[in-house]
């Protein structure tokens, strides 16, 4: 048994107990082959929380500092983060971000799922900000489908993203895949890139019901 589907079959039913999710259009991610699911980020357990609502195994990038803690709390992060998909790699480097862009794409190259949050990091305040365009370069790149999903109710179980989620439920919506073949060749086009964003973060907010600010959220942060 991989360590994936230990966790899932260990920890998923205490997972499912604590956020009982619910689940909308699952059925919209491929069985099989690469796939780029992309969604809004409200809060840390969102990363907790999309494992245990796949099929499949979600390969995703994390901050390096959830495998790098100290003590036993450390090392059960690092545990579960690892196992349920995520490669860490230190995003706050120059070159954090062209390292991202080019596991991911190896990731989808081997025929698996990869996760992304296109705003870069947590909303704020739970509106959903404008969206980088790694997640256009992927799909043009590689030629694999997003599928946008919205998390929903997260961030009312742990508020600003710290401490110790509550229980309650949440609800996981994925939406109908999306392909931009059109595009083919045009990864290094900034018009071409702003626009197959743009097109996966209106998704993601009809599937949310967000509000949209058209700013980026580490400039909203910053503020």
């Amino acid at each position: 048994m991989s360590r994936f589907a230990l966790i899932k079959a260990v920890l998923g039913p205490i997972l499912r107990l604590m956020f009982r999710p619910r689940v909308e259009g699952a059925e919209h991610i491929p069985a099989d082959g690469p796939v780029i699911l992309a969604g809004n980020h409200l809060t840390f357990i969102d990363s907790i929380v999309l494992p245990i609502v796949t099929t499949r195994q979600v390969v995703f990038i994390g901050k390096d500092e959830y495998v790098t803690g100290k003590g036993l709390k450390g090392r059960l992060m690092a545990w579960f983060f690892t196992g349920v998909g995520m490669i860490p790699v230190d995003r706050d480097g120059a070159s954090g971000g062209v390292a991202a862009l080019m596991t991911g794409r190896r990731v989808l190259e081997e025929g698996r799922i990869f996760g992304i949050y296109p705003e870069g990091t947590r909303s704020p305040d739970g509106r959903l900000y404008r969206g980088r365009t790694g997640i256009a370069r992927l799909t043009l790149m590689t030629g694999a489908p997003v599928v946008p999903f919205a998390m929903i109710g997260t961030d009312k179980l742990q508020p600003g993203g710290r401490g110790m989620p509550r229980p309650g439920r949440v609800t996981v919506r994925f939406g109908e895949p999306m392909e931009f073949s059109r595009y083919e060749g045009m990864d290094r086009d900034r018009y071409v890139l702003r626009a197959v964003t743009d097109s996966v973060m209106t998704e993601v907010m009809r599937l949310s019901g967000q509000e949209y600010v058209d700013m980026y959220a580490t400039k909203a942060k910053a503020a």
